[in-house]
């Protein structure tokens, strides 16, 4: 993507971008292991003449692409200004910067603020998407977060209550509410708070969990839990940061059969056989009229505790 601003008020410019000198490339690095990189990401690294990486979030490794001559500089201690006087020097002098976040720049990377302060400065901007730990974990744990029947939407949130704040109805119980698979970042340190909103939220006690920390690293360490045990396994455990919560009955739920494989579901590259077809829609009307019964009967029960009450 570019990032471009209009100039207005220079004869012969109205309605044209300016034309842009140097290049910012915001790299999602992924959760850790450095040949999670993309393709994409190691040739960003290798263009760079600066690269500006967070050490205390993506492994050492990844530098082994950037080149002998480059400037590496260390975000973990630049506040965003100084980040901005980098992006400056780049438009000043045509520089190349590969700005290097832990896992997908678009899950609290701090990127729009870049890209917009780069809109500014007429710096050409590229964002190179990575692997965000949620699926990381998922993929650790050897779990799919989709389960037909069980969880088909992954909710990916933090508490509130942090630095930064949350805004109206994106409390982890609302959330919660929907009882599907959730990713929750940037918790650790409240865990109690988190265990009594996910119960409050309606998650059952035994809800699994799985928690990671650092996942991918060679500190790497995966827990698995119940909604009831999280608080005391987090403290147990000390974790504090760099952790991950994944939530939700899909967790230890078994596969069920996906239609995208069964021999009765056609798409465009392949013809379904008429018995498996015939079979498909059969299971497909028990499964609604046994949905709508217990519909039925949930509403009676509402009716009945209604009267008495």
């Amino acid at each position: 993507m570019t990032a471009q601003t209009e100039t207005a008020g220079t004869p012969g410019t109205a309605g044209r971008a300016p034309e842009t000198s140097g290049k910012v490339t915001i790299v999602g690095a992924g959760p850790g292991a450095a040949d999670l990189l993309t393709f994409r990401a190691a040739r960003a690294i290798a263009e760079a003449d600066i690269v500006v990486w967070a050490a205390s979030l993506v492994r050492e490794e990844v530098l082994e692409h950037a080149r002998e001559d480059a400037e590496v500089l260390d975000s973990a201690s630049m506040s965003l200004e100084d980040v901005i006087a980098v992006y400056e020097r780049a438009a000043r002098e045509g520089l190349r910067v590969a700005r290097v976040h832990s896992g997908d720049p678009a899950l609290w990377g701090g990127t729009q603020e870049q890209v917009d302060r780069c809109a500014e400065l007429g710096v050409e901007v590229e964002i190179v998407p990575g692997v965000s730990s949620f699926s990381a974990v998922a993929a650790i744990a050897g779990r799919e977060l989709t389960i037909p029947e069980v969880a088909q939407s992954v909710i990916l949130t933090r508490l509130g209550g942090g630095k930064t704040p949350m805004p109206p109805g994106e409390e982890v119980r609302e959330f919660a509410r929907h009882g599907t698979t959730m990713a929750v970042f940037l918790s650790a340190a409240r865990s109690g708070q988190l265990a009594v909103e996910l119960l409050e939220g309606g998650y059952p006690t035994d809800t699994p969990v799985v928690i990671a920390h650092q996942a991918t690293w060679p500190e790497e360490l995966v827990l698995r839990c119940t909604v009831g045990t999280l608080e005391e396994t987090v403290k147990e455990h000390r974790l504090w940061k760099h952790t991950l919560f994944l939530v939700g009955p899909a967790l230890s739920a078994s596969g069920t059969r996906s239609h995208l494989y069964h021999p009765g579901h056609f798409h465009g590259h392949r013809r379904a056989r008429p018995e498996a077809r015939r079979a498909l829609r059969a299971a497909r009307e028990v499964r609604g009229a046994r949905g709508q019964a217990g519909e039925q009967a949930a509403g009676q029960t509402g009716r009945e505790a209604a009267g008495r009450e």
